[in-house]
């Protein structure tokens, strides 16, 4: 890890160098190759300010942190990076276990579709409006919509009406 420092309004003191240096080699866990670190630490007006910039093959990770002390704003600096390095970590390994399984399996994603595995891809929220069966076919055509939930106004129950294949409309309706 090959780690510059910068000091803005602020002596330059041994004791932060090694303090950034320490917090930096708690990150050498989520690292693999050799990483450029720049460190940017000013004082201004009096707050205390750290910025990180981290690059790994390729990948800019970055935080900027203020805080009354120094070194509570480094720490904060270091935390933030270390949750970005977390979050980027789970997502190469979700990335890499998904398509080991498919490979060793050797199914496409399609196949795996249809034997059964079965997920939500898109939820919708609406909002019931109460109308008549007449109201919800106008809406269902005049939309681009494949059906139409709404609130019946004679009876109160939730209804669903889709267009079937023959050009007719079925309506289903709740009991209770």
């Amino acid at each position: 890890m090959k780690i510059s420092l910068t000091f803005k309004n602020i002596e330059s003191e041994d004791w932060f160098r090694k303090y950034v240096e320490e917090r930096l080699g708690k990150l050498s866990k989520y690292l693999g190759g050799p990483v450029d670190v720049h460190v940017v630490l000013s004082v201004e007006k009096f707050r205390n300010v750290a910025e990180i910039n981290l690059s790994d093959d390729g990948l800019m990770f970055f935080a900027k942190e203020e805080a009354k002390e120094m070194v509570l704003a480094i720490d904060e600096a270091v935390e933030k990076i270390e949750r970005q390095l977390k979050k980027h970590r789970e997502k190469v390994r979700g990335y890499k276990v998904t398509n080991r399984n498919t490979l060793a399996e050797g199914l496409s994603s399609p196949d795996r579709e249809m034997e059964g595995e079965s997920r939500i891809v898109e939820t919708r929220r609406i909002v019931l409006e109460p109308m008549s069966h007449e109201d919800a076919i106008m809406k269902l055509e005049t939309s681009k919509n494949r059906f139409v939930v709404f609130r019946d106004a004679s009876t109160e129950a939730v209804c669903v009406l889709y267009k079937r294949d023959d050009g007719h409309y079925m309506m289903i309706q709740t009991v209770g």
